[in-house]
C-alpha cells in the first residue's frame, strides 16, 4: 500500500528550497516566555505541540535508499495540523480537483464580508457563534438579492472562505464568497448578470449590517451570548446600525478554473507563511506585510497574535450555499450546467454522420455506466506544485527506491530534518 504524504514531501517548493526561519522555530524559542504570561489552554498546547513536532523525528518517518546510486532521502511525517504552515499542499490541491469537477462555465464575482472592528472583541470571546453567524448573514445576503425578481429572480452558487488575519496578524474577520454570475430560476432558466456587475455594494452593505445585527441580538436574547454589560451590547448595537458597512465586491479575473484555483490561495492558507519570516534576533520576529514592508514584533506578542487565529475545534472554515450546496450538487447545479452548455454549430452536428455514431443498445441490452477520472494520488499532486518527483532518487533519476521506516523519538525532540 502506497505511504501517505509526508510534510517533508509536501513543503518543498518548486525551487526546492526550504525556509530559513520556521514558525517552529519561534514556537520551540519563544513558547515557554509565552506560557508565563498567558496559561495555554489545552487546545493551544495541541496546535502548539504539532508545530514543533511537526517533520521531527518525534512523529516518526521514513527514509528512500536508491538501489542505483545508494542517496538515502530521509523524510519525517508531517502532523497534519490545519494550522500549520507546512501542511496544507496536499488537501489545497485535492480541494482545488474536487472544486473544479463542480464548476460552472460562466463568470464569476469576489465579495468580501468583514466584520466592523467594534465588534472583533464579540467575536473572540465566542468565535465558533460569530464566525457562524458571519457565514449565514453574508450567504443570505447574496441569495435574498439573487432570488429578488427585480434582479435576477433565481438561485446562486456561492462558495465562502473564512478569514481572521491581516497582513500584519492583526484580528481581522471577513469572509471571502466566490458567487456565480448568473442565477437558475425555479423554471430552470439560467438568467446572467451583466459581466461587470452584481449588486450594488451599498444595497450588499446594509443588508448585510441587518442581517448579522439581528443574529446576534437573537444570540442574545436567547442566552447564546455571555453579555455582562446588556445595556453596553444594545447601545453598540444601535450604534452600529447607525454605521455603512463596506461590503468589497470584485469580478475576478479569467475564466471560471481561475476563479477556484484563485479561491485555493485562501481555502488552505494560515496566517503566515513560512516563506514571510525575515529574522528572529534579540528584537523579536520580523515578518513581511505588504509592498515590500516588515513589522517586528517580540516572540511574545507574536505567538499571542498567531493564536489568535486558531479555529475552534471542529469548526468549517470552507462552506458551499445556493446551487454550490451539498443538496444541489446533483440535481439544480447539474440543470445549471446544461442551462449553460453551448448550443452545437451546424457544422460540428453535420459532422456527425452515421458511421461514425455511436451505435445505440440494443433492446434489454445493459449499458455499463461511464467511468469516472480517478483521483491524482499525492505523489502526483506534489509533482504538480511542486515540480519534484518523489518517485525518483534526486541525483541519479532512478526510480529504484526502496522504503524504509525511521524509529519515532521522544515527544519534544526539536531537531529538524536536514535540508
Amino acid at each position: 500500500m502506497t505511504a501517505p504524504p509526508t510534510c517533508a514531501d509536501a513543503h518543498r517548493s518548486a525551487r526546492g528550497a526550504r525556509a530559513r526561519l520556521e514558525l517552529a522555530d519561534i514556537v520551540r524559542e519563544y513558547r515557554p516566555a509565552y506560557a508565563r504570561q498567558y496559561p495555554l489552554t489545552p487546545t493551544e498546547s495541541a496546535v502548539l505541540d504539532a508545530i514543533e513536532r511537526c517533520r521531527t523525528a518525534a512523529l516518526g518517518g521514513h527514509v528512500d535508499v536508491c538501489l542505483a546510486c545508494g542517496h538515502q532521502r530521509p523524510s519525517y511525517n508531517s502532523c497534519h495540523d490545519r494550522h500549520c504552515p507546512k501542511c496544507p499542499a496536499v488537501a489545497q490541491a485535492k480541494w482545488i480537483a474536487g472544486r473544479l469537477a463542480r464548476v460552472l462555465p460562466t463568470h464569476y464575482f469576489h465579495v468580501v464580508f468583514t466584520l466592523p472592528a467594534e465588534l472583533r472583541g464579540l467575536t473572540f470571546a465566542h468565535p465558533a457563534l460569530v464566525y457562524r453567524l458571519l457565514f449565514r448573514a453574508a450567504a443570505e445576503t447574496l441569495l435574498e438579492l439573487g432570488c429578488d425578481e427585480q434582479r435576477l429572480g433565481g438561485e446562486l452558487g456561492l462558495t465562502l472562505v473564512l478569514h481572521t488575519w491581516a497582513r500584519d496578524l492583526s484580528y481581522h474577520p471577513h469572509v471571502h464568497a466566490i458567487v456565480t454570475g448568473g442565477a437558475l430560476t425555479s423554471d430552470d432558466r439560467w438568467r446572467p448578470t451583466q459581466p461587470e456587475y452584481l449588486f450594488p455594494v451599498q444595497v450588499l452593505g446594509r443588508l448585510f449590517r441587518g442581517k448579522l445585527l439581528a443574529a446576534l441580538g437573537r444570540a442574545q436574547r436567547r442566552g447564546k451570548l455571555r453579555i455582562a454589560d446588556e445595556p453596553g451590547f444594545h447601545a453598540l448595537v444601535a450604534q452600529l446600525y447607525r454605521k455603512n458597512w463596506l461590503v468589497y465586491c470584485k469580478r475576478p479575473f479569467g475564466g471560471p478554473e481561475q476563479v477556484i484555483r484563485y479561491l485555493g490561495q485562501y481555502t488552505h492558507r494560515v496566517a503566515i507563511a513560512n516563506h514571510r519570516l525575515v529574522a528572529m534576533d534579540e528584537r523579536g520576529v520580523r515578518f513581511r506585510t505588504r509592498n515590500g514592508q516588515c513589522v517586528t514584533l517580540d516572540g511574545v506578542t507574536f505567538l499571542r497574535r498567531w493564536l489568535q487565529h486558531r479555529l475552534p475545534p471542529g469548526f468549517v472554515k470552507i462552506r458551499h450555499f445556493g446551487l454550490m450546496s451539498a443538496a444541489h450538487a446533483k440535481t439544480r447545479l447539474e440543470v445549471a450546467r446544461t442551462r449553460l452548455a453551448p448550443t452545437p454549430s451546424p457544422a460540428a452536428t453535420s459532422a456527425v454522420t452515421p458511421s461514425s455514431a455511436p451505435n445505440p443498445p440494443a433492446p434489454g441490452e445493459r449499458v455499463p455506466p461511464a467511468l469516472a477520472p480517478s483521483p491524482p494520488r499525492w505523489r502526483e499532486l506534489i509533482l504538480v506544485l511542486t515540480g519534484i518527483d518523489l518517485g525518483a532518487c534526486p541525483l541519479c533519476g532512478s526510480r529504484a527506491l526502496e522504503r524504509a521506516p525511521l524509529p519515532r523519538a521522544p515527544p519534544r525532540t526539536p531537531a529538524r530534518e536536514a535540508a
